[in-house]
């Protein structure tokens, strides 16, 4: 299990990291001046958290198979339990709190539910596509030749993300518009 909880601790120190830059330091003026609307920060935010969770997964995996204490693969009942099943599990979360409107801004809901829940959307994306090559062979073929899928899986959805945070608004002058 000790995978399993390095897992949700790398995630949850990026996320504390990611929201700690865009709270208290003048990146978080920098994005709210070049990206003013709320659900384009929500993009940039998850951005940011899918790139760091794969490059995070990618590593451990990597640890993992080269039996680099104190990592192993999950298993419960002599069945491995593949990383994709805990970003599913993360991205029914947020869309069922999105389908009530936790942290989208249409409520009171505050600025930093809107962070999180975009974080653990990146999160979950991020797990879930870093196998996408296991549900197209309905085997495991992560490093295999077969296993480039995922990583075109991974840059084409983040490429979508990065683009729709990270476009226009990000690169414009940088002064605002009144």
């Amino acid at each position: 299990m000790a995978y399993s909880w390095f897992i949700l601790l790398l995630s949850a120190a990026g996320a504390a990291f990611l929201l700690l830059l865009i709270q208290g330091t003048s990146l978080g003026d920098v994005v709210h001046e070049r990206i003013p609307d709320r659900p384009r920060r929500r993009l940039f935010v998850a951005s940011v958290s899918f790139f760091l969770t794969f490059a995070g997964v990618r590593a451990v995996v990597y640890a993992v198979l080269h039996n680099i204490p104190p990592f192993h693969f999950i298993e419960h009942d002599g069945s491995h339990i593949h990383h994709l099943v805990f970003g599913i599990i993360i991205l029914l979360l947020v869309g069922y709190g999105w389908l009530a409107d936790i942290g989208t801004g249409e409520d009171d809901s505050s600025i930093l539910l809107s962070r999180i829940m975009s974080i653990l959307y990146g999160v979950g994306a991020a797990l879930t596509l870093d196998e996408f090559a296991l549900w197209l062979n309905l085997k495991d073929v992560y490093w295999a030749p077969q296993g480039r899928t995922s990583i075109d899986a991974i840059v084409l959805f983040g490429a979508l993300l990065a683009a729709s945070a990270w476009g226009a608004p990000l690169l414009q002058a940088g002064s605002k518009k009144n």
